[in-house]
């Protein structure tokens, strides 16, 4: 099974950055790859187990479910149900942990998934920089304003 993680210091407070990420809907407004989302059936973007299906900026279409949600923790995960990325059994898990110090967000996020072994390593450095990096690096921009 193959492992992702990525993680940054998001300059506001948890709360602000929840705010943001917590729409299910949202990818399109803090990420800089996804062109275009919807909920399918009119389903609450907070709604356990309602689908998301979104198309990134390079045209490939995803489709993932939300697995969890918690306002309490700040986290929330999902599995990818469609995707032409070659992976199965894809669970990621989005966490944002406040740093009272600061007032800062240190936000992580991680996914394990199984795939062809040949293509494991290349899908593991793909996700992980031009998804999980590229999406808290855009995270941090925006709140670096």
């Amino acid at each position: 099974m193959a492992k992702v993680y990525s993680s940054a210091v998001i300059p506001a407070p948890a709360a602000a950055v929840w705010a943001v990420v917590r729409d299910f809907n949202a990818l399109p407004v803090w990420t800089p790859f996804v062109a275009e989302s919807r909920i399918e059936q009119n389903k609450p973007s907070d709604q356990i187990g309602c689908i998301r299906s979104f198309r990134l900026r390079d045209g490939g279409r995803i489709r993932e479910q939300l697995l969890s949600l918690s306002d309490y923790d700040l986290s929330f995960e999902y599995s990818i149900l469609e995707s032409p990325m070659g992976v199965e059994n894809y669970v990621a898990a989005f966490r944002l942990i406040p740093i009272t110090e600061t007032d800062h967000t240190f936000a992580e996020w991680s996914a394990e998934f199984d795939a062809a072994p040949d293509r494991e390593d290349g899908l593991v450095q793909n996700i992980g920089r031009n998804v999980f990096a590229a999406g808290l690096a855009a995270l941090k921009a925006r709140f670096s304003r």
